[in-house]
């Protein structure tokens, strides 16, 4: 997928980047943090979804969108307080987004989708969209079906991402779109960084890096949740590989166990525990909200075309996936 990065000068230029094999396209409709990548206005969107017709191209979204009404006050609140930050990023800024992308993805008829979903309260909207055909896909990750706020310490910044984690009750009604499919991927999000972006000393929400790395831990968060709630490692495959695949059109060289299709494998044992340590995380910077948690789902060895590139016992072989994928 392309990172839509600048909304005027790549308008025209994709159809020819779909012609040379891009699949999709993500842009923010708020400002995403980095001053590099700008946010599109609906102008912007409007002019991308007239490139996009009659493609079988996707349009993602990381759908917030700034709001006119005034934001709840929280000048009470110390800056490390992480009530003051879910307050700066209200559910409100997820819906009116949603309701753009839904009337854009109507209009056009594109492939349209929905990252990392956070605020359940956007679902009656998109269940209603996808029953009137809108050909409209969602994605939720790890970290907000597995982490709420009613447990995120004041200060503790490596829980912070965009948009936020929201309450108990949030988390459940996610749960239940899962279930019915509403929201048909699970995703990691991976978005590490380095610990002085995490603003550790002070703790500040509103100033720190907004991201999880989640992406080797994935599998194990998912398959603890789905253990309790009764679903099964079809279930969690489904969630986490078929519907991905398809959703990036590779469902004929990856996602599944079909013969025919690349080797592309886990090997775990669903039953094994481990408890989350430093020690065991392989992202450079080690900054987890996940630490200290126990989960099931210990992974073995990972294979990708055929090739050993993990280890459980060793750690990674030396291979390339990156490479190995493109073959």
């Amino acid at each position: 997928m392309l990172q839509y990065a600048a909304p005027h000068t790549l308008l025209t230029e994709i159809k020819p980047m779909i012609a040379e094999g891009v699949r999709g396209f993500k842009c923010f409709l708020i400002h995403s943090g980095i001053d590099e990548f700008p946010h599109c206005t609906e102008s912007d969107l409007h002019l991308a979804y007239q490139q996009l017709q009659g493609t079988d191209s996707v349009f993602l979204f990381h759908a917030e969108v700034e709001v006119d009404e005034e934001l709840a006050d929280s000048s009470s609140l110390a800056d490390n307080a992480y009530d003051k930050f879910m307050l700066s990023r209200p559910e409100k800024m997820e819906i009116e987004a949603v309701k753009m992308v839904i009337k854009l993805c109507l209009q056009y008829k594109v492939r349209s989708h929905i990252v990392h979903l956070s605020a359940a309260t956007a679902l009656p909207l998109i269940r209603e969209a996808q029953k009137a055909g809108a050909p409209l896909t969602v994605e939720t990750c790890h970290h907000y079906l597995t982490l709420n706020s009613e447990n995120v310490p004041d200060g503790a910044t490596e829980y912070k991402c965009c948009p936020p984690i929201r309450t108990k009750q949030n988390q459940e009604e996610l749960w239940a779109a899962v279930r019915d499919l509403s929201i048909s991927m699970v995703v990691s999000d991976h978005s590490p960084c380095t610990a002085g972006l995490k603003c550790p000393d002070t703790g500040d929400f509103m100033k720190a890096w907004g991201g999880i790395a989640g992406l080797q831990l994935g599998l194990s968060l998912f398959w603890t949740s789905c253990k309790e709630r009764g679903l099964s490692v079809s279930d969690l495959s489904d969630y986490m590989s078929a519907n991905t695949a398809k959703h990036a059109g590779l469902q004929m060289r990856v996602g599944n166990t079909t013969p025919g299709l690349r080797g592309d494998l886990v090997i775990w044992n669903p039953e094994k525990q481990f408890t989350v340590t430093e020690d065991m995380i392989f992202h450079k910077n080690k900054l987890t909200p996940y630490l200290g948690m126990t989960l099931y789902g210990q992974v073995e060895k990972t294979i990708v075309g055929g090739e050993v590139v993990f280890d459980g016992q060793t750690g990674f072989t030396g291979a390339k996936p990156g490479q190995i994928f493109l073959n």
